[in-house]
């Protein structure tokens, strides 16, 4: 059993992923703490002894989630505000620094660092997305048609996918994430909603997943889709999580927020933010109920 009081109504009452106090670290090289003067030298006796000065760096505070079958979440926020770290921890590619996510079933994750190779055509990668994915030979086979379908790539599937654009790269990674109908899906990347009759096609199947009782996570810097495609919003700061609500009251908040960073109004962005955060209904996690995942 879960309390997630802050969360829209509308899930099907069955959580699929428990994000319970998490919180992620890393340890990564810097030279920052050196003084200027004595930075070279270190680093050259640092190089010598094979040994690179390294810096805690937080990139998610501790929050909590629980996500329901039949929803589909946008995930907005700034560059490196922890928006993709979040989605490696709900997928299972890192573990949590403290904390746990639990999942009923193993996430499906497809983004901008899937394992698609430039240099091959759209055909020949839509085939390596989907054994990445873990389909089998026939499923592909049975699947192929409609992922160019929904990619809307047509002829130009044949190209090399290095002669594509950024658009046409993301409409055939999109179209190869939506190729299976896993309980729990996750897209991090930037969708191009440019083409009209391509939106609505990634409208309808997002909508399709949601009906066979799917949770999907979405990652966009286009809050145009998230608008559209989502049923629920958090937005992420500074590995904070601030807001978890309706898609249009999140999206414009965010926008706003956005808005008054662009435009050198950092009070007001800063205020934007603290509002946010004391708004906050934090998740309280009762009984891990879905399958543990990581710990």
């Amino acid at each position: 059993m879960v309390a997630n009081s802050h969360a829209p109504a509308g899930g099907k009452g069955q959580a699929t992923v428990v994000v319970d106090r998490i919180s992620m670290r890393y340890r990564v090289p810097s030279t920052k703490a050196q003084p200027e003067e004595a930075r070279g030298r270190i680093r050259m006796i640092k190089r010598v002894l094979g040994q690179t000065p390294m810096v805690s760096v937080q990139a998610l505070n501790e929050m909590s989630l629980v996500v329901e079958r039949g929803e589909s979440v946008g995930i907005v926020g700034r560059n490196g505000s922890g928006k993709s770290t979040l989605m490696r921890l709900i997928s299972g590619q890192s573990a949590p620094t403290s904390g746990a996510v639990f999942a009923s079933s193993v996430p499906v994750m497809l983004g901008v660092n899937a394992a698609l190779v430039p240099e091959l055509s759209g055909d020949h990668n839509i085939v390596l997305g989907c054994l990445a994915m873990g389909m089998t030979r026939r499923q592909i086979a049975d699947m192929f048609d409609s992922i160019v379908e929904l990619s809307g790539l047509e002829g130009a599937i044949h190209l090399p996918m290095k002669s594509y654009s950024a658009g046409m790269a993301s409409r055939l990674r999109f179209a190869i994430a939506a190729s299976v109908n896993p309980e729990i899906l996750l897209i991090d990347e930037a969708l191009n909603t440019g083409d009209a009759q391509f939106r609505e096609r990634s409208k309808s199947r997002m909508d399709e997943l949601r009906e066979k009782a799917g949770t999907v996570f979405l990652v966009s810097h286009s809050l145009e889709t998230i608008n559209e495609l989502c049923s629920r919003v958090i937005w992420i700061d500074k590995g904070d999580l601030l807001m978890d609500g309706k898609p249009k009251e999140v999206t414009e908040t965010y926008a706003d927020f956005a808005r008054n960073l662009s435009k050198g109004n950092g009070f007001s962005a800063a205020k934007l933010r603290d509002d946010a955060r004391r708004n906050l209904i934090a998740t309280k996690v009762l009984e891990r109920s879905p399958g543990r995942r990581s710990a």
